[in-house]
C-alpha cells in the first residue's frame, strides 16, 4: 500500500496546494493527517497564506483520508470538516504492520501503548522529522508541512511498503528507512 503522511498544517493554504501536487506525482492509496488542521496555535507565527477557509473546501474532496487530533484542532473544526478528526489515535495495518498514529502530544516515543515488533509510530506535533527504529519500532514523523523547526525543510512523508521517507516538498528525500 502507498500512504501519504502529512501533519501540522496550520490552515496554511499555500503549504497544502503543493502537498497536493506531490499527491498528484505519488499517487497514494491512503493519505494520513497526524493533527493540528486549521489552527496556528498560541505559540506559532502564522504560516504562509494562512486561510483555513479555503483549506477546509480541500480537506473535504480528498479521498481515502483518516486524520487523528491534534493539540491545536478543537471540537469546532470538526463542524467544517466531513472527515473525522477528533480522534486521539487511529491504527492502519499493512501486510502485518501495524501503523499507529497520533499527533504526539498525548502519546509519544516515549509514552504510547504497546506496539509489536516491526511496527510504526507515527506522530507530528514537533515539526521535526524523524524516520528512525529502535527496539523494534519505527518511529516517524513527516515533519510539519507549514511551520517546520529546527532548520528542517516543510515536508511530508511517504510510505510505498519498503521504505519510510520524509521528503520536502520538491518530492525530494530528506531521510529514510528500509522497512525490514
Amino acid at each position: 500500500m502507498k500512504i501519504l503522511f502529512f501533519s501540522d498544517l496550520h490552515g496554511s493554504y499555500f503549504y497544502l496546494e503543493k502537498l497536493m501536487n506531490n499527491i498528484k506525482d505519488v499517487n497514494p492509496e491512503l493519505i494520513v493527517f497526524a493533527g493540528d488542521l486549521l489552527y496556528h496555535g498560541p505559540r506559532n507565527e502564522l504560516p504562509e497564506d494562512y486561510n483555513p477557509k479555503k483549506c477546509i473546501k480541500i480537506i473535504n474532496n480528498i479521498a481515502n483520508f483518516i486524520a487523528v487530533r491534534g493539540n491545536c484542532d478543537a471540537e469546532v473544526d470538526q463542524m467544517v470538516i466531513n472527515h473525522p478528526i477528533m480522534n486521539s489515535f487511529s491504527t492502519i495495518y499493512d501486510n502485518g504492520r501495524t501503523f499507529f498514529i497520533t499527533h504526539g502530544h498525548i502519546y509519544d516515543e516515549l509514552s504510547h501503548p504497546f506496539l509489536p515488533e516491526g511496527s510504526v509510530f507515527v506522530s507530528g506535533h514537533t515539526h521535526i522529522p524523524v524516520c528512525k527504529e529502535e527496539n523494534g519500532v519505527m518511529y516517524f514523523n513527516p515533519g510539519s508541512l507549514s511551520i517546520p523547526k529546527n532548520g528542517f525543510d516543510n515536508s511530508f512523508g511517504y510510505y510505498d511498503g519498503n521504505f519510510l521517507s520524509v521528503r520536502n516538498l520538491e518530492g525530494n528525500d530528506i531521510m529514510s528507512l528500509k522497512i525490514r
